[in-house]
């Protein structure tokens, strides 16, 4: 039994030292090399946000390695980037970029990784080509001294690059408005937009059309919104107006609208421009209050009442008529008083001729009175309805007395007793 157990130890020993031992390897050159560049277009217009796409490529190769039962592998190749960052620098050139540094991890050699940067061009960028730098930063195996027969001390190197990475900026109309100002522009009323357009971009814009939007929310809608312009030539200014409208919902304050400019490029593409959005100055509505004080009428009785408007708007309505609705218990053949142009702060007086039913109760009534007017641009229109008041109250004795059936009644009766008089004097002297 023990003769077995020693030969089968000894068969073990001998398979052991017949088989070959475990090889390790390293490789005594080679390290990273990093290549750039942009991935897709690299023009741009002035005034976009962009993103652009960098690719990091390693093209790293190994030039020798060795084999050998005595050596360890290392856990790292030396053409592998390592733990590698990349940072996008403007150098000079019109761009903001927005995007923080990338760490993207480890490159092997042959291998690739995107990322993405995101870059705001300069509104006012002149055309041109433009050099960005690719600020790369990584480490890699220099080295691996081997300690015995089983220790690995590692020896990184680390790399700065910068590389530079070309773009091209395109021509392009960019507008700048200024000296924005306004004429009879009011709530509820249409009027003038005069502003100053001038070209700072590097484009010549070809039949190019400069437009006034409305933006979302406000007030000021345009009415007649766009000026061609055969040629828009770089840094020529165009004094251009614009008519607009304000609702009636709209206050007295500043509205922000947008100026663009459509047009043809020097590659016969159509383009339009960036909006520039400036703020426009409305005028309060044209408003009228009644400042007279209430007319007194009594049953039965024929007169002119007389109501006093005051305008307290902001501007002058223009060739402006008042009427009144008269309702139960009045009734009106001259319902319509013309008032001609009443300016800002201006009072007129309108007179109205009013029968009063016989059967009117005494109390009193409002009639309803409206102002029909033109703007500064000679559209009609109308004010809201307003209140005019009207006393009616019992006629008085003196009432009675300026009666005009009572008057002819009187003079008949007068006259009668004149003639009796006479008559009697003249047949005594007889």
């Amino acid at each position: 039994m023990k003769f077995k157990n020693i030969t089968l130890i000894l068969i073990i020993a001998a398979v052991l030292i017949a088989a070959p031992a475990s090889a390790g390897s390293k490789y005594l050159s080679g390290e990273p090399e990093i290549t750039i560049a942009i991935s897709g277009t690299n023009e741009f217009s002035p005034g976009a946000e962009v993103t652009i796409p960098v690719i990091i490529q390693n093209s790293g190769l190994k030039n020798i390695k060795i084999t050998d039962t005595t050596v360890l592998d290392r856990d790292d190749n030396p053409d592998t980037a390592k733990m590698v960052t990349v940072d996008l620098i403007e150098n000079g050139a019109p761009v903001t970029v927005k995007s923080d540094p990338q760490m993207i991890g480890d490159i092997e050699a042959g291998a690739s990784k995107t990322v993405n940067f995101i870059v705001r061009i300069d509104k006012f960028a002149s055309s041109g080509n433009f050099d960005i730098i690719a600020s790369v930063n990584y480490k890699y195996l220099n080295f691996a001294e081997q300690i015995g027969t089983d220790s690995l001390r590692y020896y990184y190197k680390d790399v700065y690059q910068d590389k530079a990475l070309p773009i091209t900026i395109k021509p392009k109309v960019v507008i700048e408005v200024t000296d924005v100002s306004t004429d009879s522009l009011n709530v509820g009323t249409e009027g003038y937009i005069t502003m100053s357009v001038k070209n700072v971009g590097s484009e010549t814009g070809k039949d190019a059309v400069i437009k006034l939007v409305r933006v979302d929310g406000s007030p000021v809608v345009p009415t007649d919104a766009s000026v061609y312009e055969s040629k828009f030539e770089p840094g020529e200014v165009k004094e251009v107006v614009f008519k607009a409208s304000v609702s009636d919902d709209g206050e007295s304050k500043n509205y922000p609208v947008q100026v663009l400019v459509e047009y043809i490029d020097s590659e016969g593409a159509s383009v339009t421009s960036d909006s520039e959005t400036v703020g426009v100055d409305v005028g309060g509505k044209v408003d009228f209050e009644i400042i007279s004080e209430p007319a007194v009428l009594s049953p039965g009785q024929k007169g002119v009442i007389e109501i006093k408007y005051k305008n307290t708007g902001a501007t002058t309505a223009y060739n402006s008529q008042a009427r009144i609705s008269a309702v139960d218990p009045f009734t009106s053949n001259d319902d319509t008083a013309y008032l001609g142009d009443i300016a800002p702060g201006e009072t007129v007086t309108g007179k109205y001729e009013v029968s009063v039913d016989d059967e009117a109760t005494i109390k009193t009534y409002g009639v309803d009175t409206e102002i029909r007017y033109r703007d500064a641009l000679d559209n009609s229109q109308i004010t809201d309805s307003m209140k005019a008041e009207i006393v009616i109250e019992k006629r008085s004795g003196m009432d009675i007395l300026t009666n005009p059936i009572v008057l002819t009644v009187v003079i008949f009766i007068i006259a009668g007793a004149g003639y009796f008089v006479w008559s009697r004097k003249k047949k005594n002297n007889e």
